[in-house]
């Protein structure tokens, strides 16, 4: 049995394919694509098959999917209800089950990603823990507590949000590689904005996750801190807080909501 995943954000989209017939529910393979506001429910169907069909995938039997671009998930849905109406389908979302208590203000506004990261984290590390979500806009921090409960948590913005808004404008900056540079201290414009930019977030990541730990009266060796997403290792690698490297984490929670929603 094939379960297609989905994890929409707003400037990515991992796509994952596991085989729930194994004893392992193994990860067959996996994708990332540009999440386009412009592509419709055809095109995303198009391209989905296509990048299945190249893993020697011949049927696709259940959809789990998370998305936060309101204008991608109206396609999206109609994707489901065109192509896999007749399939287990799991959006996240009210009404969908994933055993997370929600102990926020408002647990309707918690982006449905950082429900399934939370409960991902439960699952596979127990807590308390920590999951950091380095996307290309934001910058995610979801705490959950010893006994599997959601917090809450931080949001700051994204390293490549941040790098086209420095190259946008400042007059005499520009886009670089996001690469470790020689030295902290930069001996030239692009190894000074490399710095700041991969040790200025590993710095921000260290930073609020040592607050958040502080928060919970926890000793800092019992807590699991997991970092997903799609942020460059050259900043992972310098964070000294970070414990578990889990670049599928959010793909893993989709599959165990399509389990508790589809056993």
């Amino acid at each position: 049995m094939i379960l297609l995943c989905l994890d929409v954000s707003n400037s990515h989209t991992s796509i994952g394919a596991f085989d729930l017939s194994r004893p392992d529910e193994a990860l067959l393979d996996h994708w990332q694509v540009s999440s386009d506001e412009r592509r419709t429910a055809d095109e995303w169907q198009l391209l989905v098959t296509g990048l299945v069909a190249r893993s020697g995938i011949d049927a696709i039997d259940a959809v789990s999917l998370c998305c936060t671009v309101p204008m991608i998930l109206v396609e999206l849905r109609a994707m489901q209800e065109r192509y896999y109406a007749d399939l287990p389908v799991a959006i996240v979302g009210p009404g969908v089950k994933t055993g997370v208590p929600i102990h926020t203000d408002n647990p309707r506004e918690v982006g449905a990603d950082r429900i399934v990261n939370a409960l991902a984290a439960a699952e596979l590390y127990g807590g308390p823990a920590i999951v950091v979500d380095m996307n290309g806009t934001a910058t995610i921090f979801d705490v959950v507590d010893a006994d599997g409960r959601y917090l809450g948590g931080a949001i700051a913005p994204g390293v490549e949000l941040s790098l086209e808004a420095l190259a946008r404008r400042g007059a005499q900056l520009r886009s670089v590689e996001l690469a470790v540079p020689r030295d902290v201290v930069g001996k030239n414009t692009v190894e000074a904005i490399q710095s700041g930019l991969v040790y200025g977030f590993a710095g921000l990541v260290d930073g609020i996750v040592t607050r958040i730990i502080d928060s919970l009266e926890e000793d800092p060796d019992h807590v699991t801190v997991i970092a997903t997403g799609s942020y460059p290792e050259s900043v992972v690698d310098n964070c000294a807080t970070i414990t578990t490297h889990d670049p599928f984490l959010t793909l893993t929670g989709l599959r165990l909501v399509h389990e508790k929603n589809h056993g």
